[in-house]
């Protein structure tokens, strides 16, 4: 594989791509929260998974993972209502 270079001043910087990228998908709002999380109290974890390009994947399943919760904690919050609007009806 041969790496190719930019010369930026008196500096070569590698041109360094990444496979998993934020352009692929939209991060969603848990995503932004727990990327903003990582960089500001476990930044060796954070540049971990940026470095082993697994930090977007990360991140999209923690989004999902936090809907997924949002949507069943909405479900069970519509079915007690359902429950206690029929017991104050009837």
């Amino acid at each position: 594989m041969e790496l190719a270079y930019t010369l930026v001043g008196d500096y070569y910087i590698p041109n360094l791509t990444f496979r998993d990228s934020p352009n692929d998908e939209p991060l969603g709002r848990y995503a932004r929260l727990r990327r903003a999380y990582l960089r500001e109290h476990r930044p060796i974890l954070y540049n971990r998974l940026l470095l082993c390009e697994e930090l977007f994947t990360h991140l999209r399943e923690i989004d999902a993972a936090a809907e997924n919760r949002l949507r069943t904690i909405a479900d069970r919050e519509q079915a007690h209502e359902t429950i206690l609007a029929e017991l104050v009806y009837d």
